[in-house]
């Protein structure tokens, strides 16, 4: 049995930390240490936790107490509603990713799962993501389906 529980502020810098992991399978390398790190920590604090909160993250505690071993972080966004989401919730799963030393063992799939009942529980009525090649198995058999749009972004160069 896996034991996943709703990450608190307490949990940033092992969320961060995660993060760096993530960052660092899909570019190749790590990522460089950074401002980056100070500020996602500060909207982890800010963000996590309390009954109205539009952020959660579920994670799996390593082994031994060492830290977090996987996790899975999302967010709830108020669009205007649609035939297909008339309340215009829409969540939002990122940053789900398990610790090397620990993967293949199910964490995220239990992490991502105990978010996607979060999101049920706060009436969300659609969940998108951006799925890696390597985590797109999992999605599928959680019952995301592909869409047809293309994704598009604009780097506004703020920071």
């Amino acid at each position: 049995m896996i034991e996943v529980r709703g990450a608190v502020a307490a949990d940033a810098a092992e969320l961060v930390r995660l993060r760096a992991v993530l960052l660092g399978s899909m570019e190749g390398r790590p990522p460089a240490p950074g401002p980056w790190q100070d500020e996602a920590m500060a909207t982890l604090r800010a963000r996590l936790g309390g009954p109205d909160a539009m952020m959660a993250a579920y994670v799996v505690d390593a082994p031994g107490g060492a830290g977090l071993a996987a996790c899975a972080v999302g967010t709830i966004d108020l669009r205007l509603g649609g035939p297909e989401n008339p309340s215009g919730l829409t969540g939002y799963v990122f940053n789900v990713v398990t610790d090397e030393a620990y993967r293949r063992r199910g964490f995220s799939r239990a992490c991502v799962t105990a978010l996607l009942d979060w999101f049920a529980r706060r009436g969300v009525g659609k969940v998108d993501l951006r799925a890696s090649a390597d985590g797109e198995r999992l999605y599928l058999s959680l019952g995301f389906v592909p869409t047809s749009g293309p994704t598009l972004r604009l780097s506004t160069g703020r920071r």
